[in-house]
């Protein structure tokens, strides 16, 4: 893996209590027990130190809505079952993030009401003004944000990696198509450790 800080960024994606935390919302399903278990956020921070030491571009990426929900467009299933749990709601727990990956001063953080971090957000222009052409994405559920960001990622031209062990799902079976049938069609695939080797 090769990697230019300048022209770099690391985007952590939904690790936000809800999904991660067994209070969440989400979390309490299943997911945050995976996530502890694969150790994502351990190895989240370990990415995040690497690239807070090596000064790369760094983005927080959060699923957040307002209390009556008038801003979450899509009618999937999915997302009517949120509204029924008023999960995700902005300036709640659920939409913080946690404290072992929590952004510092500095630190970009982007609120999305649907699965792609690019829609209707300014992820694009942020990246654009940095001169960022590499994205490092880590984040859950990988079958659902992280590959959707890999996909429109590299319509716009970003070189991607993931980094494996920065994500989970809450089925290993959904998690495992995707790193190894999906994702690598978009970039490569590879792991915390090895790129934070790659920064030296």
């Amino acid at each position: 893996m090769a990697i230019d800080a300048s022209k770099t960024a690391l985007l952590l994606l939904d690790l936000q209590n809800e999904m991660v935390d067994p209070k969440g919302k989400v979390g309490a399903g299943g997911l945050a027990k995976i996530v502890a278990e694969r150790r994502v956020l351990e190895n989240a921070r370990s990415a995040l130190d690497a690239a807070r030491k090596h000064k790369l571009s760094i983005a927080h990426v959060r699923l957040g809505f307002r209390s009556d929900y008038l801003d979450a467009l899509s009618v999937a299933p999915r997302v009517a079952k949120m509204k029924a749990n008023q999960a995700a709601i902005l300036g709640t727990f659920g939409t913080e993030f946690p404290g072992m990956v929590a952004p510092q001063g500095g630190e970009h953080i982007i609120t999305k009401q649907c699965v792609n971090p690019f829609f209707n957000t300014g992820l694009m222009t942020w990246l654009m003004q940095r001169g960022v052409r590499h994205l490092v994405l880590g984040g859950v559920v990988t079958n659902l944000v992280v590959e959707s960001t890999a996909r429109a990622a590299d319509d716009a031209g970003f070189a991607i990696t993931v980094l494996e062990d920065c994500c989970a799902a809450p089925n290993a079976d959904w998690h495992r198509f995707s790193i190894e049938n999906i994702l690598p069609l978009f970039g490569e695939v590879s792991s915390s450790q090895k790129f934070v080797s790659a920064l030296g």
